[in-house]
């Protein structure tokens, strides 16, 4: 019995060993817009799988790691991509120098450990691949290992966020809706503009007079979604461009560089962007 209980210690020090790579040290910088927190909250209370839709670089993955820190939880992060297979996500038998040896996915490793684990992006993973997590969005909260013929049953503190940016969404390139129905949603956007000033001046360290310049350039380029940009300056980029001036680039040099030539190759498109941001700074 004894001999069994050491064992036992000594795989739960292995595993959480494993786990300190994804561990949140510090609180990572988050302003809360609405009552996502609160929401978030409530779900992780009845591990409810979250889906968080909104576009890009609107502060979804900095959401999570926020609340995985606030938890107290390790967050385990996958960047879904169309060449991820189950196999990426459950795991697969590797040869070492012993032989043939059964190593954990991440999803594996999060399902085990009681770990949040976050799909970033997800619809850009193959739909065949998304399937492996709906026994694990149901009552069920089961991951079946069918290469190593077992069940496994969910640690009793795992939760399953994944991403969902809606104006990518395409016939060919879409959740099903059996995978959205199984999660509960927390729309983010763009914050309105005070908000968002507050957070280019936090992140980017610039006064709050640039910051709120960005975020006025940020919002006219937005008018120009679906009149030639599939998706305007997000706040990501509007940091970016802060932190390029706070190292003493000018800001309207600052702005071509980290919003005008990454988000449009067409010249019109340019022209445009270029004389919204002289009529700004």
């Amino acid at each position: 019995m004894h001999d069994r209980s050491g064992a036992a210690l000594d795989s739960r020090a292995q595993q959480d060993l494993a786990l300190d790579p994804f561990r949140i040290a510090g609180e990572p910088y988050y302003r809360p817009v609405a009552h996502e927190v609160a929401l978030f909250e409530a779900a992780h209370r009845s591990r409810m799988p979250v889906m968080l839709k909104g576009p890009t670089g609107c502060g979804k993955t900095r959401f999570v790691e926020h609340m995985a820190w606030k938890l107290g939880r390790p967050l385990i992060t996958v960047s879904c991509h169309e060449d991820m297979t189950a196999s990426d996500l459950v795991g697969r038998y590797l040869l070492d120098a012993v032989g043939t040896v059964w190593h954990d996915g991440p999803l594996t490793l999060a399902v085990r450990s009681g770990a949040i684990c976050y799909l970033d992006e997800i619809v850009e993973a193959r739909q065949d691949t998304t399937v492996v997590i709906h026994s694990l969005t149901d009552d069920r909260r089961i991951l079946p290992l069918e290469k190593k013929n077992e069940v496994l049953k969910a640690h009793p503190d795992f939760h399953l966020v994944i991403s969902y940016n809606p104006g990518y969404q395409s016939v060919l390139k879409d959740l099903k809706e059996s995978t959205k129905q199984r999660f509960g949603a927390i729309a983010f956007s763009y914050p309105v503009a005070a908000i968002e000033a507050e957070i280019v001046a936090a992140e980017a360290r610039v006064d709050r007079r640039t910051a709120a310049t960005l975020v006025n350039i940020g919002a006219r380029s937005r008018n120009l979604k679906g009149h030639g940009l599939e998706e305007g300056a997000s706040t990501r980029m509007l940091i970016n461009a802060g932190l390029l001036v706070g190292n003493g680039i000018a800001l309207a040099e600052a702005c071509d560089v980290a919003l005008v030539l990454p988000i449009t190759d067409d010249p019109d498109i340019r022209d445009a962007l270029r004389a919204a941001i002289a009529a700004c700074v």
